[in-house]
């Protein structure tokens, strides 16, 4: 499948089968797949919350509006990102990189995180949604269905799954074999609103 037929087959998909389970080399592949995508200066703060306890499951599903997929789901994503991951160690980020990029990058990495901390959550958000989209079209090709979600309470999903203070939820994504089709796709807005050239 190439990438313009997975980008206009992929739908949000609200029901799995529940019985599909996606072999751990799938998975593995699908995780691998996603590891490749960008983030700013490199510092990978994505992270990868794969429920696959039942129980903690269902919890998570009575706090996110009762939604079929959370449990559903072969997989359950939680994706979250570390809001210190430029702090942490930023030098194995760049370990290929020439020295005098590595000289360059490293202080620049520091000026640009230290002490900003809307800084580093926004660029948690911009990760989780490029890793997001990369992870359902990685799915797409695969022949799985997937469905973003933030439609959860995140206070009460971040005390059940014990997320460390200076990390953050953005979103779930769940992914396995869909049951029934999308909806029709909905009306979407013309290219003349969404596009604007040079000033608003």
């Amino acid at each position: 499948m190439n990438v313009s037929t997975a980008i206009k087959s992929r739908r949000a998909i609200k029901a799995f089968d529940p019985s599909h389970r996606i072999s751990k080399d799938e998975t593995e592949q699908l995780l691998s797949l996603a590891l490749l995508s960008p983030t700013s200066f490199n510092i990978q703060n994505w992270r990868f919350l794969m429920v696959r306890d039942p129980e903690l499951r269902r919890q998570i599903r009575a706090v996110a509006w009762d939604q079929a997929q959370v449990t559903d789901a072969s997989l359950l994503i939680v994706l979250t990102a570390d809001l210190k991951s430029w702090a942490r160690e930023p030098a194995r980020y760049w370990r290929n990189a020439p020295q005098p990029v590595q000289e360059f990058i490293l202080p620049a990495i520091e000026q640009f995180y230290n002490g900003h901390e809307q800084v580093q959550r926004d660029e948690a958000m911009r990760s989780c949604g490029i890793v997001a989209m990369a992870l359902m079209l990685a799915a797409q090709e695969m022949g799985y269905a997937s469905c973003p979600m933030v439609g959860f309470d995140f206070d009460k999903v971040g005390k059940l799954i014990n997320l460390p203070v200076d990390h953050v939820v953005a979103m779930f994504v769940t992914i396995g074999k869909g049951a029934k089709d999308a909806w029709a796709r909905d009306g979407r807005i013309a290219m003349s609103e969404a596009v604007i050239t040079d000033r608003f």
